[in-house]
């Protein structure tokens, strides 16, 4: 049996990945590119994926002519991004870095952070200054787009545990509500064969209102929010928290 720690150590990644990052998430991430309002952006933006994983969005953005500068603290994540550019003939830049250090002043037209890479860092102020970043890095007019999901729709998909099977492998995730719903820990088991990996991440999750009010905190104007890519209202029957806003001109 192993353990791993959270959301800042390799071995998770490289664990828990093909649960993380099926191929069937590269193609939402396709489809999203393709069909989504918020994820249009003017011809060959500079564009910042901020916690880019394994290039899930970076690549694609890059294929669709944008200068992407994809950022992640993990060297796992970033060599798989850079085998997944170097395979689909993408040109991006990618940064090892920390998401509340990352440094580029007004170097971008947009900011991505999609699923769920928000809310990690166990001092909430850390979280609010991640994104002053983002603004930072925002040139005038500049747009973020950041994606996840809200308290309002995990409150209704928090279940008993969850078991998924990848051929032979199975993983369990159980989620548990911490501090009155100011964050949620889940508790992953990971399957394969005799070996039995362990990791348990936590994090702050955040309703409309909250992150809306931290956006405008942080600098941004414009603060719209979405129940999911294609622009639908945050309502019952949204699907993620999407939230979109923009650096002052």
């Amino acid at each position: 049996m192993t353990r791993t720690g959270g959301f800042q150590d390799d071995d998770f990644w490289t664990e828990f990945h093909d649960f993380l990052f099926s191929e069937e998430r590269y193609e939402q991430a396709e489809e999203l590119l393709r069909t989504s309002p918020l994820l249009s952006f003017s011809p060959r933006s500079r564009v910042l994926d901020l916690c880019c994983g394994p290039g899930v969005f970076t690549v694609p953005l890059a294929r669709r002519g944008h200068d992407v500068t994809g950022v992640d603290i993990s060297p796992a994540m970033l060599e798989r991004a850079r085998k997944r550019s170097a395979d689909a003939g993408a040109t991006v830049a990618y940064v090892r870095a920390d998401a509340r250090e990352y440094e580029a002043p007004g170097g971008f037209d947009v900011v991505l952070n999609m699923f769920t890479s928000f809310g990690y860092f166990e001092d909430p102020a850390d979280n609010a200054r991640t994104l002053r970043t983002m603004h930072a890095c925002l040139a005038p007019g500049g747009t973020l787009v950041l994606d996840l999901a809200g308290k309002e729709l995990l409150a209704r998909r928090v279940t008993p545990p969850k078991v998924v099977r990848r051929g032979d492998d199975v993983m369990v995730q159980t989620d548990t509500v911490l501090d009155d719903w100011a964050r949620l820990r889940s508790d992953w088991v990971l399957v394969r064969g005799e070996r039995v990996t362990r990791a348990t991440l936590v994090w702050f999750v955040y309703s409309a209102v909250e992150l809306r009010r931290m956006a405008e905190e942080a600098g941004f104007c414009r603060v719209e929010v979405f129940g999911g890519f294609d622009g639908r209202p945050y309502d019952e029957n949204a699907e993620r928290l999407v939230l979109r806003a923009v650096r002052e001109a």
